[in-house]
């Protein structure tokens, strides 16, 4: 058990007096099992949570509900849907929505929030979040100036992955600007007489979205933040200049055969090649650097270096992660990504576990089980499952690190996860850049 049977979940005063749970460590005098509201006891009741999380990443969720059932008798059940985003929507439309759901998701949120059938988030859920989370944060699952879902969990996007001892040994060392990373890739591309970059948008339905992530970094490191809202808020479009630059940017590196892509084949064959599947190459180093996610990380779990062995995250290591360089030496914002935890009921034992996973108790079991980053202000980074993920999660619990949520999440699901993400499929297929930018900006339309 990733939480011990010393280590009490520590559920705020507010759940304690709306469900009358008094837990150890929250109330004197409390019981160590059960709790129970007015109307009666919590003990047996079930909670269905669904989410787009499958696999051992899904085993990883339901794990983490083990002491929280021990201590409260709520039994939690985590589904895990491949096909999540595309259902959801259809069933609570049916009536038939789970208890809470994890949503990848702003834009999608806001979808379930305006069929009417999502809760607003209790008191017990409204006090933890603003106890542990930075504002920011919050206002992603605000709607309207209504409050909804507590965040999740969290990942940086604008990560660069390489490696180190191919770096020693080509005499190159960590970009501090975009220019400096042109140059870097340059000089990789002299010293092993093949494309420095290798990169996947293949993602089923959802192809597309890794070239999203480019897009957005480079919007933030070329015009700013202001300038990255008023695009989210549909106030600079597509086929404006700082977009039009961004993607120009961009396609110095993805539309050049000299840099991509490598260990797979040319520029188009990064529509064909599946996201995750580049952490194999930079593993093995046939591929030198790939523009991805700190979810990364756990896709290195699975993959083997050259030699055969699993590859060791750290800075000395066989792979790791800098902060793509801003335009100017330290003038880069972070791209975010997460997810939050909407209900569609509004019973005690719901609430009581949409509270409990917005605690740092709950970003401690989830993070110390592995390849996962919290923004909770109060979790322990020193639990994550790496060097890398432990910087990861203190970054983003620095109240100096401006951070922007994923835009293609923000953005009507028209845009977002519609025309932008076939846009960037387009674009690599060689469609010109004007014809793309106002093919994205059509999905406003739909």
């Amino acid at each position: 058990m990733v939480i011990s049977k010393s280590r009490r979940i520590l559920l705020p005063l507010a759940v304690a007096g709306v469900l009358g749970l008094t837990l150890a460590g929250c109330a004197e005098g409390g019981t160590e099992g059960g709790g129970a509201t007015e109307g009666g006891s919590l003990e047996g009741q079930t909670v269905k949570i669904s989410g787009g999380i499958t696999g051992s990443e899904a085993d990883n969720i339901q794990a983490t509900f083990d002491a929280f059932t021990e201590e409260t008798g709520i039994i939690v059940e985590y589904t895990g849907d491949k096909g999540f985003e595309a259902n959801i929507v259809t069933k609570v439309a049916g009536g038939d929505a789970p208890d809470l759901a994890i949503v990848p998701q702003p834009g999608l949120l806001k979808a379930l929030v305006d069929t009417g059938d999502v809760v607003p988030a209790p008191e017990e859920v409204v006090a933890n979040v603003d106890a542990n989370w930075s504002p920011d944060w919050k206002q992603y699952g605000t709607f309207d100036d209504v409050f909804y879902a507590a965040p999740m969990l969290a990942n940086i996007k604008g990560y660069v992955w390489y490696s180190p001892a191919s770096f020693k040994e080509w005499g190159v060392e960590v970009p501090k600007t975009w220019d400096d990373m042109l140059a870097l890739t340059d000089t990789i591309v002299k010293e092993t007489g093949t494309p420095a970059w290798c990169a996947g948008f293949a993602s089923g339905g959802a192809s597309g979205w890794p070239g999203t992530d480019w897009i957005e970094d480079l919007v933030l490191r070329q015009s700013g933040p202001e300038v990255y809202d008023k695009w989210v808020a549909g106030d600079v479009k597509f086929t404006d200049p700082e977009i039009a630059d961004a993607f120009t940017a961009v396609g110095e590196i993805l539309l050049n055969p000299e840099y991509v892509n490598a260990g797979y084949g040319d520029v188009k064959s990064i529509n064909s090649t599946a996201f995750g599947d580049v952490a194999a190459n930079v593993a093995n180093k046939t591929c030198a650097l790939t523009h991805q996610a700190s979810f990364l990380s756990a896709n290195f779990l699975d993959v083997k270096t050259a030699e055969g062995a699993t590859p060791e995250v750290g800075p000395d290591g066989d792979v790791y992660a800098f902060v793509m360089p801003g335009f100017e030496e330290d003038a880069a914002a972070l791209e975010v990504g997460g997810e939050f935890v909407a209900a569609f009921s509004d019973s005690p034992a719901t609430a009581a576990v949409q509270a409990y996973m917005a605690t740092p108790e709950w970003a401690d079991a989830r993070v110390e089980l592995g390849g996962v980053i919290s923004a909770n202000l109060k979790a322990d980074p020193s639990l994550a499952s790496s060097e890398f993920l432990t910087e990861a999660m203190e970054v983003l619990q620095n109240d100096k690190t401006v951070v922007r949520f994923d835009a293609s999440d923000l953005m009507p699901a028209t845009v977002g996860s519609g025309s932008f993400f076939k846009g960037m499929v387009d674009w690599i297929d060689g469609r010109d850049q004007a014809t793309v930018l106002s093919d994205i900006q059509a999905g406003y339309e739909n």
